[in-house]
């Protein structure tokens, strides 16, 4: 598609691009693709990590950034974006060597010969991701952006970026196949792989739970604790400036498109639970009827039959806010 079109045509027409992004994205037709890709799987992943909370990940149609306006404030949800979407970076690009989709990137290079872990000597094979391509790259790109403002914003998202790159490489792991008399491993090839991505976003979602509130220091060049009780941020911890909007009523100049109509959980004490989710305005509940598979059998060979059954449940929705004035915030 980038080939028929001419990689300048595209690159030129992607709204939000630095010029190192737009010479980059001309350069790496191939990669851009890749990155394009694990766009939806970050994006994924972040709605998936905040389901159950009135801040659930919500996109924007047509609008470039994404994520709109919620952005816009240096909260701790700008943190953990920043972080999943370097970290969604990484992860595409770093796939798309193994694959052998790039031409400028394969396996790791560096893992040939011979290594030990704790059970003993392995020959390298096979083929080991290459995060630090991955790294590298994602890198030059992603903070292009941050490079060209000298300020606290910029700050914050370099080391939320470098938070989220890095979270991938903390889950690569060794997968070995034996060799020798009936796999009795006297031989073993190994490989570097990275863990499936759930793992990177259970992990940033630890640390937008510990994220550290910060201010710049006098001399511009990094952070001092917003609260002196706190501890200081190390480099795997993401830092925000301000606090978050509730995300109860729809206000777009925070990004909120408020909880109104969304599904909760009667029985929860929790964030996904009504009293919570509904900011104590109420819910609607609905009755509906869906239709399941149910009383499966195996058939010999080789066929599932299921029958079909009704199930009625109770749907439960928020309430919209009853003031008028709210939709003066919008």
């Amino acid at each position: 598609y980038i080939g028929a079109l001419g990689a300048r045509v595209i690159c030129d027409n992607i709204p939000g691009l630095v010029n190192k992004q737009r010479q980059l994205c001309q350069r790496y037709p191939d990669i851009m693709q890749s990155v394009g890709e694990g766009a939806k799987e970050w994006i994924r992943e972040c709605q998936h990590q905040f389901r159950h909370h009135r801040w659930n990940c919500s996109t924007l149609d047509r609008d470039h950034t994404v994520f709109g306006r919620v952005m816009l404030r240096s909260s701790r949800e700008a943190a953990f974006v920043y972080a999943i979407s370097s970290a969604g970076v990484v992860y595409a690009i770093t796939r798309a060597c193994s694959q052998g989709d790039l031409k400028a990137c394969s396996c790791d290079p560096l893992k040939r010969g011979r290594s030990k872990d704790e059970r003993g000597e392995f020959d390298w094979g096979g083929c080991s991701d290459n995060i630090n391509y991955g790294i590298r790259f994602a890198k030059a790109f992603v903070d292009a952006k941050e490079k060209k403002v000298k300020d606290a914003r910029a700050l914050m998202n370099l080391h939320n970026n470098r938070c989220g790159r890095m979270a991938v490489k903390r889950f690569l792991k060794l997968e070995c196949k034996c060799h020798g008399v009936s796999g009795s491993c006297t031989l073993r090839t190994c490989w570097l792989a990275m863990s499936d991505f759930r793992k990177t976003g259970d992990y940033l979602r630890k640390k937008y739970n510990g994220a550290i509130q910060v201010t710049m220091n006098q001399d511009g060049t990094g952070f001092t604790l917003a609260n002196k009780n706190f501890r200081k941020p190390t480099k795997t911890d993401l830092v925000y400036f301000e606090n978050s909007p509730d995300y109860c009523v729809m206000d777009k100049s925070a990004g909120s498109l408020g909880t109104a109509g969304r599904v909760c959980n009667k029985m929860s004490r929790g964030t996904d639970g009504c009293e919570v989710m509904c900011c104590g305005r109420g819910y609607d509940t609905t009755r509906v009827t869906r239709i399941t598979k149910c009383e499966c059998k195996f058939h010999w060979c080789c066929a599932v039959r299921c029958k079909e059954c009704e199930d009625t449940v109770d749907v439960h929705t928020c309430k919209a806010p009853k003031r008028a004035e709210w939709l003066d915030q919008t």
